[in-house]
């Protein structure tokens, strides 16, 4: 395994185990992550976004595998298995993940999901009537966003 398929490997069995300060400190302080809900995070807002989340995740549960270079870019596949919180019901989430990793550090993060499919999980009903409009996504990027910096606010984070 190379060094950086080495610390996407740490990383992730960080995660596993809700070892958030491994997972923080796997970042470089120029990190940026996106997904389907967290858009153009900065290090400090990605680092507080995994604390957040697993501090509310009791159940959660996650597998990764796939773990592979390609040129300056590391690839994985993971999966959560969680509640979620703000309707209390189950989601399995299947996320593709690509890495690009400076100063032994990662510096950019992208997970790509469906979030449709996620969405009619998430959000029962309502998720199957409008996750796949942009207004939906939208709302739910807002209400994201609001509850990271919040977090970070009563954190003294920010």
């Amino acid at each position: 395994m190379s060094p950086n398929e080495t610390l996407i490997h740490q990383f992730y069995t960080a995660f596993q185990q809700k070892d958030v300060k491994t997972m923080q400190h796997s970042y470089h302080e120029a990190a940026v992550f996106n997904d389907a809900v967290f858009v153009n995070l900065d290090a400090r807002q990605v680092r507080a976004m995994w604390q957040m989340l697993l501090s509310r995740s009791g159940d959660m549960k996650m597998n990764f595998g796939g773990i592979e270079e390609r040129g300056n870019k590391v690839t994985a596949h993971w999966e959560a298995h969680y509640t979620f919180t703000a309707t209390g019901k189950k989601v399995v989430n299947e996320i593709d993940a690509e890495f690009e990793i400076k100063d032994g550090k990662i510096i950019r993060h992208t997970d790509t999901f469906n979030f449709y499919k996620w969405a009619r999980q998430a959000f029962g009903s309502g998720g199957w009537l409008l996750g796949w409009t942009n207004v939906f996504k939208e709302k739910v990027r807002h209400t994201a966003k609001k509850k990271l910096l919040e977090y970070m606010q009563k954190l003294n984070l920010l």
